[in-house]
C-alpha cells in the first residue's frame, strides 16, 4: 500500500533508533535503579500526549509498579502558569521514584511544573520530547525553561515543528500527527532495555500479563496486591 503514513512513521522510528540509543538506555537505568530501591514508575501526559503516559503504565506487558498522573482537566489548563503545582499537591511521589513526562512540545507550564515539583522531592525525572521543535519555542513557563532542559534524561522523538507531518496538494495545514507511535516505540524500547537489566541484576522485573489470557488476571491480582498501597494513590 502507497501511504505517507508508512513512510514517515518508518523515516522517524529510524531516526530514533540511529540517535536515542544512549537516552533510552539512561531512562532504562532509571527504572531499573527505582525497582531496586523499592520506588515505582509515574508517567505524565497532558491532552493527547496522556497515550503516551497510559502506553508506560497499567498495560499488558508493561510494569506493575506504576501509575499515570491524571490530568483531571484533560489538557484544558496546561498552559496557565500554577495549575501543575496545585494538581502535585494531591500527587505522591518518593525520591526512589521515577517519573516520564510526555509533552511534544515541551513548552506549557502543566509539564515543566509536575517536572520540577518530581525533581524536588527527588525523584528522576525522563521527557519525551521534541526536542528540535521546543528549540524553537518560547516557554510558557516563569522560569523561561522548556521540558528538555528541566529533565535528568531526554529522549527525543524526531518528530518535526508542529506535530503532523504529511503535506498534500489543496491543504494549507499539515496533517497526520506523528509524536503517539514514536512515542509509544520510545517507550516500549525502554521497557525492553530496563528488564533486561534487572534480570542482569538478578531481580525478576514484575509485569501484566493480558487479562484476556487465561489465568492473567489471577496473575495480574497478586501482584497488585504487593503494590496496592503505591499505584491506587494520585
Amino acid at each position: 500500500m502507497d501511504n505517507e503514513v508508512f513512510e514517515m512513521a518508518y523515516k522517524l522510528i529510524g531516526k530514533l533508533q540511529e540517535t536515542q540509543g544512549e537516552n533510552i538506555l539512561a531512562a532504562a537505568r532509571c527504572i531499573a535503579d527505582t525497582f531496586e530501591h523499592g520506588g515505582i514508575i509515574q508517567a505524565f501526559g497532558s491532552g493527547h500526549s496522556y497515550a503516551g503516559a497510559i502506553e508506560l503504565c497499567g498495560r499488558a506487558g508493561g510494569y506493575v509498579p506504576s501509575k499515570v498522573i491524571k490530568d483531571p482537566a484533560g489538557g484544558m489548563y496546561e498552559s496557565i502558569q500554577g495549575v501543575g503545582e496545585i494538581l502535585m499537591k494531591k500527587v505522591e511521589i518518593l525520591k526512589e521514584d521515577v517519573v516520564f513526562i510526555i509533552s511534544n512540545s515541551g513548552r506549557n507550564p502543566l509539564p515543566i511544573e509536575i517536572a520540577l515539583q518530581a525533581k524536588q522531592r527527588g525523584a528522576k525525572v525522563v521527557a519525551l520530547t521534541s526536542v528540535s521543535a521546543s528549540s524553537k519555542l518560547s516557554s510558557k513557563h516563569q522560569s523561561g525553561k522548556r521540558l528538555f532542559e528541566v529533565a535528568d534524561v531526554v529522549i527525543d522523538n524526531q518528530v518535526p515543528d508542529g506535530d503532523a507531518s504529511i503535506q498534500l496538494e489543496g491543504l494549507d495545514t499539515a496533517i497526520c500527527g506523528m509524536s503517539s507511535i514514536v512515542t509509544s516505540v520510545a517507550l516500549q524500547a525502554v521497557v525492553l532495555e530496563s528488564a533486561k537489566m534487572l534480570l542482569a541484576r538478578g531481580i525478576t522485573p514484575p509485569f501484566f500479563k493480558s487479562q484476556n489470557i487465561d489465568g492473567g488476571e489471577e496473575y495480574n491480582d497478586a501482584l497488585l496486591k504487593k503494590y496496592f498501597n503505591r499505584i491506587n494513590h494520585m
